[in-house]
């Protein structure tokens, strides 16, 4: 296995942290605390390189906030200085650990994501089912509480294992220090904050563990995930359910989690694998009955929104367009249809 030292300067170089800079305020330069960050940009980045490199940095308190995504999620929010941090933490780390990922991984990745997810998915039924012509079967699984009972310990000794540079674990723990949840007890500390980019990162790496135990020690072909969201695809129910256990053990002895026990599932294929917001059949895709009302009811806000002269009449075509594309890759003619229709409808109304 690589190991890697002196990494630590490059993490808090400047043309590091201004390259992160630059990636973290993409879409950001109208919010108020990154306009107060850059009018001073210069003499914030260069006092963040100081407070590194004399290792007097820490890592600020989190705002926290409720959002409904669809189901609903306790966001916490660095400080605009912590997210350029964070940003060029993930700048320097994820070429190093990168490689080490499956391909069927498809969360907080560099040309990944759900669609693909989603398509992978298909082409391991369409496979296992011999181009649909049998029947197969679909476990899914979710893993109960993953971020709030994510392990300190164990994330950092999994990281360890490739970083050998002591200034730079020292900043790696000082980050996932700075949270924990409601599941940490004085002495075993646990959970990182959904909203950090690190965050999706260090799950990434938490679970690359069970990623490769499912891979190289099951020896299971058809197996992708999804943040704490899995599936595993087989020819026959039988050839699944042996395997639920060993999951499970793995999960809690080497990695302190376990899967959720209402959300262990066997589908099948010909009634329907429900998967990321789309249900994969065999012979078409349809949006899953949630995510359909989700879409009609976000665009009906932002048409709202532009009414009230909150969004630019540019931003509301973008999410028009961005929702068209969620549906092209179902079946949904008629929805995209009726998507456009009722769209043209409330801008009337």
């Amino acid at each position: 296995m690589k190991t890697y030292n002196h990494i630590f300067e490059k993490i808090i170089s400047i043309e590091n942290l201004f390259l992160a800079w630059d990636e973290f305020k993409k879409g950001k330069r109208e919010k108020l605390d990154v306009q107060e960050f850059e009018f001073h940009l210069e003499e914030n980045l260069f006092q963040l390189n100081r407070e590194l490199k004399n290792k007097t940095y820490r890592h600020s308190p989190y705002k926290s906030f409720l959002i409904q995504d669809p189901k609903e999620r306790h966001i916490h929010k660095a400080t605009v200085r912590d997210r350029i941090l964070h940003h060029a933490v993930f700048n320097t780390l994820n070429p190093i650990f990168e490689p080490t990922f499956i391909p069927h991984s498809f969360s907080g990745r560099i040309d990944k994501g759900t669609h693909k997810g989603v398509n992978q998915l298909a082409s391991f039924l369409r496979k296992a089912s011999k181009n649909n012509r049998k029947i197969c079967f679909a476990l899914k699984c979710d893993i109960k509480k993953f971020f709030d009972t994510i392990d300190h310990q164990v994330l950092i000794s999994i990281i360890k294992k490739r970083i050998k540079d002591k200034k730079a674990l020292w900043l790696i723990e000082e980050i996932i220090g700075s949270f924990a949840s409601q599941y940490s007890t004085p002495f075993d500390r646990k959970g990182i904050p959904l909203g950090n980019l690190t965050s999706q990162f260090f799950a990434n790496i938490y679970l690359n563990e069970l990623d490769h135990f499912i891979k190289n020690e099951l020896k299971e072909k058809y197996y992708l995930r999804y943040t704490d969201d899995f599936i595993i695809v087989k020819e026959k129910t039988s050839q699944l359910k042996p395997i639920i256990n060993p999951i499970n053990n793995f999960l809690k002895n080497h990695l302190k989690l376990s899967l959720h026990p209402k959300k262990v599932i066997v589908l099948k294929y010909h009634q329907g694998v429900d998967f990321l917001g789309y249900i994969c059949f065999p012979h078409h895709r349809l949006l899953r009955s949630e995510t359909k009302q989700r879409i009609f009811e976000k665009l009906k806000q932002k048409v709202k929104d532009f009414q009230s002269n909150i969004i630019s009449e540019q931003s509301l075509e973008q999410s028009l367009q961005s929702y068209l594309g969620v549906l092209s890759h179902c079946n949904s003619y008629k929805l995209q249809e009726k998507l456009k229709n009722q769209f043209y409808f409330w801008l009337t109304e």
